[in-house]
């Protein structure tokens, strides 16, 4: 069925909007998958707020003209899914590697994060990114380390001082 001029429009201005605000994207080739794994898919996606779309290649170059993505146009061959991750740079790729493991036929073509094209090869590095809560634990943890050890020198003091004095009294309680 073929879309009216004001359905690709909405189309366009819907991925654009997303485009505008996501973190990264990823496109894959999809060819193979049934309906129902793409089904599984996208209810997959809606849990890791990731923004999943299969868009027709010439909408999606257009969607993406202004954005930070315009390097994934090359990429928009064949028949594309679009995953824009929303909250953190790394869930598009999770999503995507988990969904890849499963099920082999779905290929990633291309990654992009802050306008920078990145080959499928380097999806496992952007899946490990680290989510917000992990990433403000580990920063956390940096920033106790100096802390505890201050606090950990400061009590080496006293305790030094009562060692010494049991090891004198038991020293004097031996003669």
């Amino acid at each position: 069925m073929a879309l009216k001029l004001d359905q690709k429009e909405t189309i366009v201005e819907e991925v654009n909007e997303v485009a505008g605000s996501a973190l990264s994207a990823v496109l894959a080739d999809y060819r193979g998958l049934t309906v129902q794994e793409m089904t599984e898919l996208r209810a997959k996606a809606r849990e890791s707020n990731v923004y999943l779309k299969v868009v027709r290649n010439t909408l999606a170059r257009k969607a993406v003209d202004g954005t930070s993505f315009e390097c994934l146009k090359e990429a928009l061959v064949g028949p594309t899914i679009l995953a824009f991750s929303q909250d953190e740079p790394g869930s598009a790729a999770r999503l995507l590697r988990d969904y890849v493991k499963e099920f082999e036929q779905l290929e990633v073509k291309a990654l992009s994060i802050g306008g920078n094209l990145l080959s499928a090869d380097e999806l496992e590095k952007v899946a490990k990114l680290p989510t917000k809560d992990e990433a403000i634990a580990t920063l956390m943890a940096v920033m106790q380390a100096p802390i505890g050890k201050l606090i950990r020198t400061f009590n080496e003091v006293p305790g030094k001082l009562v060692r010494t004095l049991a090891a004198i009294r038991e020293l004097k309680g031996s003669q």
